[in-house]
């Protein structure tokens, strides 16, 4: 909005600024961060008054008690400070930034329904079933899908559009034709469920998340930038430098949930949140083309990912026995006799490692 004012008056002081990638990423950021901040202390005191409460799951002896009537739907604060960050710094006319709104806008209604349904039913396993938030997330997978692949309205090259794309490897390593409509509701799929199961401690998703964000709005700084994209051998993709801007205003909404969030909490994120920020990060690593990124980056969210489906798919469903003590797996290591803000600060630097091994692939290829 301010890129539109700037070029309606260009003799505005400091109208040369607007035209830095960084400089407007930063000022997202903080913007957000405070928007959060100044809000967050509000929404919460609203979202109580309207009874819009956690429900703890029982986990016998590790059911945390203490935490039952704390607020939920805290993904309000991450949204509206993200949306507002996003509005002021961003490019309007920019189609990346109109696909990551429409995203956070799915997955923000989406998950706002679920925890809606959870309390006023008052109890965390009553929301939306399994296989209603598998439709409407196939099916926002499905239409981003046709808006990035379709030839009247893709953002890649013809040569580039369908071409999966490996860390480590410079080139392409497979051409999915067709089958990359399947792999991209699979990605969306896939990684906004990751994020979501991670959600179940203070501050757990909140850091990782943010670090994954910041690793692709790294990657989107050199893919949306000739130059760079040239010099360390990656594909030009036009345009999706706005991103940048788009995911610097995500972290900075994470850093003010962050602030109350922290152990102890004073709000959750709840679906609203987590599946919010699974959608956006679904929907960046697509239109990068770094869907398989995710792997390394998120390794955090893999490991949670995977610990539910060898739990419910392996172990019970198949050979009738749990695999773990509880699943997702820091319920595991909760049910071991571990502090929870332990157990957090252990996942955090799994995701800082993580994100280093991210970052090399960017020069190591």
């Amino acid at each position: 909005m301010l890129q539109w004012l700037m070029d309606l008056l260009p003799d505005i002081p400091g109208h040369r600024l607007m035209t830095y990638i960084s400089f407007r990423a930063l000022s997202a950021m903080l913007t957000s961060f405070l928007t959060g901040v100044l809000l967050g202390r509000k929404l919460i005191n609203i979202i109580y008054q309207l009874n819009f409460k956690d429900r703890s799951r029982d986990y016998g002896d590790i059911s945390p008690r203490n935490k039952d009537g704390t607020p939920t739907m805290g993904g309000v604060i991450i949204f509206l400070s993200f949306l507002l960050a996003s509005l002021l710094w961003g490019k309007l006319g920019n189609p990346f930034l109109r696909i990551i709104l429409f995203a956070a806008f799915w997955f923000t209604a989406l998950g706002f329904f679920d925890d809606y349904l959870k309390s006023v039913r008052g109890s965390s396993d009553a929301g939306m079933s399994r296989g209603v938030k598998l439709f409407f997330q196939s099916l926002f997978g499905a239409i981003l899908a046709l808006l990035v692949l379709s030839p009247g309205s893709t953002l890649f090259r013809p040569d580039l559009a369908t071409k999966l794309f490996i860390p480590f490897i410079k080139n392409p390593v497979l051409d999915l034709s067709y089958f990359y409509y399947i792999f991209i509701i699979l990605a969306i799929i896939g990684i906004s469920n990751a994020i979501n199961f991670a959600d179940g401690m203070d501050g757990l998703a909140t850091v990782p998340t943010a670090l994954v964000a910041g690793v692709y709005a790294v990657f989107a700084y050199v893919l949306g930038n000739s130059k760079l994209a040239d010099y360390f051998l990656f594909p030009y993709i036009d345009g999706s430098g706005e991103l940048v801007v788009l995911l610097a205003a995500l972290i900075g909404a994470m850093a003010a949930f962050l602030w109350f969030n922290t152990y102890p909490a004073e709000i959750f994120m709840g679906d609203t949140g987590s599946l919010m920020l699974g959608g956006v990060v679904a929907t960046s690593a697509i239109l990068l083309k770094c869907e398989i990124l995710f792997l390394v980056a998120g390794g955090v969210f893999v490991l949670e990912f995977l610990s539910v489906f060898i739990q419910d798919y392996i172990g019970i469903k198949l050979l009738k026995r749990r695999i773990f003590y509880r699943a997702p797996i820091h319920h595991a290591f909760q049910f071991l006799g571990i502090a929870e803000p332990k157990i957090v600060v252990r996942f955090w630097i799994l995701a800082v490692i993580f994100t280093l091994i991210s970052l090399i692939s960017i020069k190591l290829r």
